[in-house]
């Protein structure tokens, strides 16, 4: 284990020594100061050889390194030597442990980054790379020492299941819900897309508006799946957004007649892009305003499917349907569908062209 130790920490000083020597004026001083440690790399480097093969290290390069350290505490404190080689294997240990620990994270983090965009499987708004927008799923919550080491490894079986999702053919159309409602009516010469979306994401707002703006919804037939973010253990990251989506499924059970647009898609322009009395975006309101919970959503809400055409007695039923069991068990399997079959990890998520599209969408 010494051995293996030794070669680590040579093979770090070495990158600022090659750094050094590509100066010419460092070289001279560099090739004076890094002689005494060439031999020790080069018995390092034997002995990690053998190591690694599964054979015994048969040089004393092992008896070296502790008796350059133990010479000096002989001398001055002989009662310490067994002691302190008893700490040179474990220092040794822990280097050795530290450096596989740090290489197996880095290839974790690569990975990662290819599969998902974000370095970090658990938590993927803690480790962005470039200008990514979304809002992440499963955001990691605070944990223990032993759950972070429980996690690290659970992440492994996480990114063997989804790499295949990065290269795979996605038909969204195998991936549309019973209950799922399209954007307009359905147009069989049209491609099929599917939309997954919080209702109180804000980028999945920004991707509605450009999506709506660059006539995305005309060239396809785009099916929605209305996907609260949980937070903890029993929460959601926005709060009315579980509220929200079991009011959109229930549309899809009481259908408007006379529209163009199902109720549900209608219910998401008005979040999306309506603004109340006070000029102030719906979602916004939804999101942050502490008045806005429960009764008074839900009042909105049917204000809204009046408007949409609805009767006062659809609008009661649309109600009922939305607190039942009916309902709630559509918003648990849609999530099972998202977590499970499409293995998102960032919302909105978007099925089109064969391929999984996650984050803002840009066009």
């Amino acid at each position: 284990m010494v051995c293996v130790a030794a070669f680590i920490v040579l093979l770090a000083l070495s990158l600022p020594v090659v750094v050094l020597s590509a100066i010419g004026r460092f070289k001279p001083k560099v090739a004076k100061f890094t002689k005494p440690y060439f031999g020790m790399f080069k018995k390092a480097w034997y002995c990690v050889g053998r190591r690694v093969t599964l054979r015994k290290c048969d040089s004393n390069f092992k008896d070296d390194i502790k008796n350059s350290v133990l010479r000096k505490v002989v001398l001055k404190k002989p009662k310490l030597v067994k002691p302190v080689s008893v700490g040179i294997e474990v220092v040794a240990f822990l280097i050795v442990v530290v450096a596989v620990w740090s290489i197996l994270t880095l290839i974790k983090s690569g990975t990662a980054l290819y599969v998902y965009g974000t370095c970090d499987v658990s938590n993927p708004k803690g480790c962005v790379v470039g200008e990514s927008q979304f809002c992440a799923v499963g955001e990691e919550t605070d944990k223990n020492f032993f759950e972070s080491i429980g996690t690290w490894f659970t992440e492994w079986g996480t990114l063997a299941a989804d790499i295949p999702a990065r290269v795979k053919q996605w038909e969204a159309r195998d991936y549309v819900p019973e209950t799922a409602d399209y954007y307009g009516r359905f147009d069989s010469n049209k491609p099929v897309a599917l939309d997954i979306f919080d209702p109180g994401c804000f980028v999945c707002r920004d991707s509605y508006i450009q999506q709506k703006r660059q006539g995305f919804f005309d060239k396809y037939n785009v099916a929605l799946v209305p996907y609260p973010i949980t937070s903890g253990h029993d929460g959601y990251r926005f709060k009315n957004s579980y509220l929200i989506s079991r009011y959109i499924v229930a549309t899809h059970f009481v259908p408007l007649t006379d529209s163009t647009y199902p109720a549900g898609w209608q219910v998401v322009d008005k979040i999306f892009t309506g603004y109340n009395d006070k000029n102030q975006n719906w979602q916004d309101v939804f999101n942050n305003d502490e008045n806005y919970n429960g009764a008074k959503v839900e009042q909105v809400l049917r204000g809204w499917f009046l408007e949409f055409g609805y009767t006062k007695e659809q609008v009661k039923e649309i109600g009922d349907l939305a607190n039942s069991n009916q309902v709630r068990k559509v918003i648990t399997d849609d999530k099972r569908l998202v977590e499970d079959d499409i293995r998102v990890k960032m919302i909105p998520t978007m099925l089109y062209d064969g391929q999984r599209h996650s984050g803002l969408w840009k066009g």
